[in-house]
């Protein structure tokens, strides 16, 4: 393991935070929360119907004796999180009866009790798509203070590298905004800059990246970088943060010199900003891929309290990951 994701783990153990699995149906998961106890990562609450966590605690011959389990259509805060449900959404339409049909799915319950202080964070998409794992969190817990945007990013980490945090590096947006304005792709790269500091504690070099490097392209999807890289200026003007910059001119120091002279960031950036979704998931798998590097994530940011995506794909040592990273997202 990397002495970042070492640091995240000594941080979780130290906060003893309380976190929501909601897809314990699953035998990573239930796997995944045998080990989050055992390591002392966080409290787990498994919610689910009983007999589905017990048919994967079976298959897996997972130990979840450590863990809280709550079956949500027969918990005592069944009814007040469905009266609270209905309070939220019905401006949109919301009746009691949907309502409480809701709030028997795991994912809606166990962000209602992250609302209400019950959980500190939730870590889902084992089993469900993004849109499933995002969708309850911004009904229920929405979007933080100061922030209109919801966003994701991985923690990249690749091994024997020179450029970065000496190889670590925060890549956003790779998983969840497709096609972001200028407004949205400043408020990625502030939110991206805030996790670099609050998550890892290294201070943020953000560069905002293009096909070209201060001007030598001239093209509208130039021009959004550029509009970006003001308004975030303007908004947090004490981010190291520069733009529009080419890959190479963000991280190599010789060509940063030479195409960017004078950037706070050009040759020394460890965040990394890409103009669209589909320029950020290809970089990223790339990048896991052909540079062996180690990708954590999407984690999502710019929600009131953490709720966390998995890739399908995920393993169980994927989840203690996420659940650890979501633990600490909740001290802030």
């Amino acid at each position: 393991m990397s002495n970042v994701m070492d640091t995240i783990y000594a941080r979780a153990k130290t906060a003893k935070k309380r976190i929501v699995l909601p897809e314990a149906e699953d035998i990573r998961t239930v796997t995944a929360a045998q080990k989050i106890v055992e390591m002392g990562l966080a409290e787990v609450i498994l919610v689910n119907p009983k007999d589905k966590i017990e048919a994967a605690v079976k298959e897996s011959g997972a130990n979840i004796s450590g863990c809280t389990v709550i079956d949500p259509a027969k918990s005592p805060k069944f009814d007040e999180y469905a009266q609270k449900f209905y309070e939220m959404r019905k401006h949109k339409g919301m009746t009691e009866d949907k309502a409480r049909v809701m709030i028997t799915d795991p994912l809606h319950f166990g962000c209602m009790m992250v609302a209400d202080e019950q959980a500190d964070g939730q870590v889902s998409g084992a089993t469900h798509s993004t849109a499933d794992t995002v969708r309850p969190a911004l009904q229920i817990l929405r979007t933080a203070p100061g922030c209109k945007l919801v966003s994701s990013f991985f923690v990249i980490i690749v091994p024997d590298c020179e450029y970065g945090e000496d190889g670590t590096f925060i890549f956003s947006d790779c998983g969840l905004v497709i096609n972001p304005n200028p407004e949205e792709l400043a408020e990625i790269a502030i939110q991206s800059a805030k996790t670099m500091k609050n998550l890892l504690g290294f201070e943020p070099r953000v560069a905002m990246l293009s096909f070209s490097t201060k001007g030598s392209a001239s093209d509208p999807l130039v021009d959004k970088v550029v509009e970006a890289t003001r308004i975030a200026k303007d908004r947090e003007p004490g981010i190291m943060l520069d733009g529009e910059l080419q890959a190479d001119s963000a991280l190599v120091d010789w060509i940063g010199k030479k195409k960017a002279p004078g950037s706070s960031v050009a040759g020394k950036a460890n965040v990394l900003i890409f103009p669209d979704l589909n320029t950020g998931n290809i970089c990223y798998k790339m990048t896991e891929r052909l540079a062996k590097a180690d990708a954590y994530g999407p984690v999502l940011q710019g929600l009131r309290k953490p709720v966390n995506d998995l890739s399908r794909g995920c393993s169980a040592d994927d989840i203690v990951n996420v659940a650890a990273i979501t633990a600490v997202q909740s001290i802030q």
